[in-house]
């Protein structure tokens, strides 16, 4: 019998979305084929304490199912570099530049790939300033406020007023430094994952979130029971075809590796897109949409895990 891969997957973390991590974690582990993969379990606690040492004798590759601040930005994957540990997913600059809000736009201008229109500001300017109007005069109600660096929908407010405004800026400076205040726009929730090597990724269908309300919270994402999806989106194929093009574009100009899912939002009205975000490491929870996505593709979720682990050794050479 072929003796099977050792797969260390990593889970918790110190940031704000700890919970998340261990459900995304759970999914992996539970769906690891057993015949070919020896999972490792690695549960970082809330200090970013670990377990144990990771070294090549107790894992072969490793999975960084971790989201956020310390283990998606790049923090880990500089670890598991050093250490000469294969592991999924994108490297150093693309988690690093993908985590942060004002990078990341910055990265998709420069490469003409559209973004709704927006601010950003640091904590010291916010609290220095007398006119915080000025810092946002260029766009409209309503905005939405956001830390630079944080996911799953943790510390980002809809505002419609400058008192709205502020408490918003106030709850996105707990977890951030660095404000982004967007241009809110009436348009649909369209999602894409991308998967494969830096010139070879594959984009699946699109599919589109459905929001309850102004826009899908924490709660909605990860509490209800309601469904968050439909996968594949009813979309014209021009649409669905340009999402798939720009889900590629930013995959590459990030220099994505492994795995991301693209968010976008579509005008119906104008049939305009933009791109919303790029995440490294999206959720891999049994509601998650990355994978759901896949599956809707043709690629079922435990033959995806094998794939995206194939994708870790092709980068090592291993």
């Amino acid at each position: 019998m072929t003796e099977r891969v050792r797969v260390a997957v990593l889970a918790g973390g110190p940031s704000a979305e700890h919970e998340v991590s261990l459900q995304s974690a759970q999914a992996v582990l539970d769906a690891l084929p057993r015949d070919l993969y020896e999972p490792v379990p690695v549960i970082i606690d809330r200090q970013g304490r670990w377990p144990t040492e990771l070294r090549r004798d107790l894992a072969d590759v490793v999975f960084p199912v971790l989201h956020g601040p310390f283990g998606e930005d790049g923090v880990v994957q500089g670890h598991l570099q050093t250490l000469g540990i294969p592991y999924v997913g994108c490297g150093v600059l693309a988690s690093a530049v993908a985590m942060n809000k004002v990078a990341m736009r910055r990265t998709f201008l420069a490469e003409d790939i559209p973004v709704t229109p927006h601010v950003w500001f640091t904590e010291h300017e916010w609290r220095t300033t007398t006119d915080h109007w000025a810092l946002v005069k260029s766009l409209d109600w309503p905005m939405y406020v956001k830390p630079a660096s944080m996911g799953s929908s943790i510390g980002i407010s809809r505002v419609t007023s400058m008192e709205e405004l502020r408490a918003g800026v106030d709850l996105a400076l707990a977890h951030d430094r660095v404000v982004i205040v967007e241009q809110g726009v009436s348009a649909r929730e369209v999602i894409c994952g991308v998967l494969g090597g830096y010139d070879t990724a594959d984009a699946s269908v699109p599919g589109e979130l459905i929001v309850p309300g102004d826009w899908l919270d924490y709660e909605a994402k990860y509490l209800s029971q309601a469904e968050i999806a439909a996968i594949p989106a009813v979309l014209p194929q021009r649409v669905a075809e340009d999402v798939r093009e720009l889900s590629l574009r930013a995959f590459r100009a990030i220099g994505g590796y492994g795995l991301s899912r693209v968010d976008f939002l579509y005008e119906q009205d104008t049939g305009r897109l933009y791109v919303l975000e790029i995440n490294t490491m999206p959720g891999f929870t049994s509601r998650s949409v990355y994978a759901r996505a896949w599956a809707a593709s043709g690629l079922a979720y435990p033959d995806l895990l094998r794939r995206l682990i194939d994708l870790a050794f092709a980068r090592s050479g291993s």
